[in-house]
């Protein structure tokens, strides 16, 4: 506890000396990634396929981040296709190394890091396998999958095992956004304009099978503000028009069943759309680090403290309140 009291004042130091003030030393930022050094050359070779800036990790400049953002307390996940697509061994292979890595981290330093572990879905056995280990012999703080897997979305109902597991354990689900099927629009980096609509697309896909409603105990969080989904909620809405069985208030109450993090879209335009879609208690803070540079999300960071219609505690939970309830021993690093 020491230590990372010496490194919090190192971080207000270093604010100081730069010439920004630090606004509130204890966030928790559910939105972290990791890069193991076996995995460094595929996420190099991902990111120039996808037309992005190639991301480096070690823990000291992890670290060092978090002070200069006011980060008391990052939750690692691995933000990419854990092996080329039909490699079930490859990817199992590929989870399990990820977890053990990053349960390292969270080991050796848990007042600064926490771990969504990583699963190979469509591999649900897999999957189902790995969220176990993580989460009974690693004390993962919860899993992450990505949006699609090898093209096939979350409400897909050969999933449903293992959305009743991960149910029964009141699991934490970080969905990370990736490339939708098809081939990108040249110009465009997929991360910027394809991921949003991934997101969205999964959401949709989720609430409309039905599995928020029918798995209450997760708790399913949504990054960069949920995509498209709050500024389009109620279009999408509509869907349940198209069915016998539902009505759009239904629907609504579905998507509003999500959790969402504010990574690298906390601006004037999405900010109000995300806090007057969201449920009570379900917005977080979010960096994206490494994934999208430190130096692009300065302003975002600015704008959220900055925004000038927050009610009494509402900043606060953003901040680190509403993590808390999600993982309760964050709490203890306050």
């Amino acid at each position: 506890m020491e230590a990372a009291e010496e490194e919090v004042r190192a971080g207000m130091d270093a604010c100081e000396r730069i010439g920004v003030r630090p606004v509130d030393v204890r966030r928790i930022d559910v939105h972290q990634h990791v890069i193991p050094p076996d995995r460094v050359r595929a996420l190099a070779e991902r990111a120039a396929a996808l037309g992005w800036p190639a991301p480096s990790w070690d823990r000291q400049g992890a670290l060092a981040m978090m002070d200069r953002r006011s980060i008391a307390t990052g939750l690692l996940s691995y933000a990419a296709p854990l092996a080329a697509p039909g490699d079930v061994a490859g990817a199992r292979t590929s989870a399990r190394y990820v977890n053990e890595f990053t349960a390292e981290q969270v080991k050796d330093r848990p007042d600064r890091f926490g771990h969504f572990a990583a699963l190979p879905l469509p591999d649900v056995g897999g999957a189902l396998a790995e969220a176990v280990h993580a989460l009974d012999e690693l004390g993962a703080d919860g899993v992450m999958v990505l949006s699609n897997a090898e093209g096939r979305y979350l409400g897909d109902p050969e999933f449903e095992p293992l959305w009743a597991e991960l149910d029964a354990r009141t699991a934490v689900v970080l969905v990370h956004p990736t490339a939708p099927p098809g081939a990108p629009v040249p110009g465009l980096p997929s991360p910027l304009v394809d991921f949003p609509y991934d997101t969205a697309r999964t959401a949709l896909h989720l609430a409309l099978a039905g599995i928020p409603g029918r798995y209450p105990g997760l708790r399913i969080i949504l990054p960069h503000a949920g995509g498209f989904l709050p500024y389009a909620a109620h279009r999408f809405a509509s869907a349940a028009r198209l069915r016998p069985d539902g009505t759009p208030q239904d629907l609504m109450a579905e998507l509003r069943r999500f959790y969402f993090d504010t990574a690298f879209c906390a601006g004037p335009a999405s900010l109000p759309s995300l806090l007057a879609f969201a449920a009570p208690g379900h917005v977080l803070y979010g960096s994206d680090f490494p994934m999208v540079p430190e130096e692009w999300c300065g302003g975002f960071d600015e704008a959220l403290e900055a925004y000038p219609h927050w009610s009494d505690g509402q900043l606060h939970a953003v901040r680190r309140g509403n993590a808390e309830l999600l993982v309760p021993r964050l709490a203890a690093h306050a």
